[in-house]
């Protein structure tokens, strides 16, 4: 299997090592190089590469062959460079301000997966979302991070870490290694975080998956969800995130149901409503795409109508979704004309869903 992958992102050439920030900018020759040595067996790897990969990430391809070596991913002209994909919107957790509302345990099987990982690679994707619901308890999940990876498709994670501790997931994690694992923080005590998820014992999984993937050496990152069931443990929430080393960021705005249900607003805590940064356009649509448990893709995990069946029609599909996006990303409704549309905060997919939720309007509007 290889060690490094060599493909086009954002309309340059690079060489990207599995499980690293850092990457190499490779010239056209260069590329051309790889392209015509991958295509005959046996070839060896170039001296140059062998220097970049030594001096870049100290490993040494030195008498390997091309295909143990590196991927060599083909061009797309789809232009995505990014996807997010949830796997199973199924959950272990049921938690109060959970954004899925039902939480279904379906979605494509092995093949329905592997054709919109390849989908997803004809596009042009190279860094992958894996989300859900939890990712780790789908029934698939090792199999679908495989794909990727088989595909030259860098991952990331959204997990809530109850799972993280187990061996064969670390196994996975660090022999493909993952990109970098998101972590949700629901509680600082056993007592909060529980309440929080409606699962008793869900804490002490919290932990233990986070503290074996501190010593796994995974790069992760966490999430510190503020409700008002919790609230008071955003310190302990701090405390915990800096005794492992583990950057953090705050997330305390409750935001309706995908559907645009109100069901789950009542968990805001009114004193941690924060004002949002000025909203200033996004990728959404254009390079970068979400796609639900049966493939059916949309500009975000927020704007999800219209969207495109992928399984239907393919990658084409994708042709549509700038037009799409430039339609939902538009000011409309109420905030057309509004002479303070440029420090707005609020994209307008995530108004469309407060005002079908009909929130009230400080929860959205910072301008009321």
């Amino acid at each position: 299997m290889y060690r490094l992958i060599a493909t086009l992102y954002l309309g340059s050439y690079y060489l990207l090592r599995p499980g690293r920030d850092e990457g190499v900018q490779l010239p056209i020759a260069y590329m051309d190089e790889l392209r015509r040595l991958a295509a005959v067996d046996g070839a060896r790897v170039p001296g140059w590469l062998i220097d970049a990969a030594r001096t870049q990430w100290g490993e040494r391809l030195d008498g390997m062959s091309m295909a143990d070596a590196v991927l060599v991913r083909p061009d797309s002209d789809y232009g995505y460079s990014r996807a997010s994909y949830e796997l199973n919107l199924g959950c272990n957790y049921d938690c109060e301000h959970c954004y899925l509302a039902v939480k279904k345990f379906e979605g494509l099987d092995l093949a329905g997966r592997r054709r919109l990982l390849e989908i997803m690679a004809r596009a042009g994707v190279v860094y992958l979302q894996m989300t859900g619901g939890e990712p780790m308890v789908d029934p698939l999940f090792a199999e679908t991070y495989e794909l990727a990876h088989e595909l030259g498709i860098m991952r990331t994670l959204s997990t809530n870490a109850s799972r993280l501790w187990r061996p064969d997931v670390l196994e996975l994690l660090t022999s493909k290694p993952v990109e970098k694992i998101t972590i949700s923080v629901y509680g600082g005590t056993a007592e909060g975080y529980d309440k929080v998820t409606k699962r008793r014992g869900s804490f002490d999984k919290f932990y233990r998956g986070v503290t074996a993937g501190v010593a796994a050496g995974l790069r992760m990152n966490l999430n510190l969800v503020v409700t008002g069931n919790n609230a008071h443990e955003l310190d302990a929430m701090k405390a915990l995130a800096d005794g492992w080393g583990l950057p953090y960021h705050v997330y305390s705005n409750i935001s309706p149901t995908i559907y645009g249900g109100d069901e789950v607003l009542v968990a805001q805590s009114p004193d941690h409503l924060r004002r949002r940064t000025p909203f200033t356009g996004c990728n959404a649509g254009h390079t970068f795409f979400h796609a639900d448990p049966f493939g059916v893709a949309s500009i975000c995990k927020v704007g999800r109508d219209p969207s495109i069946p992928l399984m239907e029609e393919g990658v084409e599909g994708l042709r549509r979704l700038g037009g799409i996006a430039d339609q939902l990303l538009g000011r409309q409704g109420g905030c057309t004309g509004c002479t303070l549309q440029k420090t707005c905060g609020t994209c307008m997919p995530l108004v469309t869903l407060y005002r079908k939720a009909k929130a009230p309007l400080a929860t959205y509007c910072q301008h009321r």
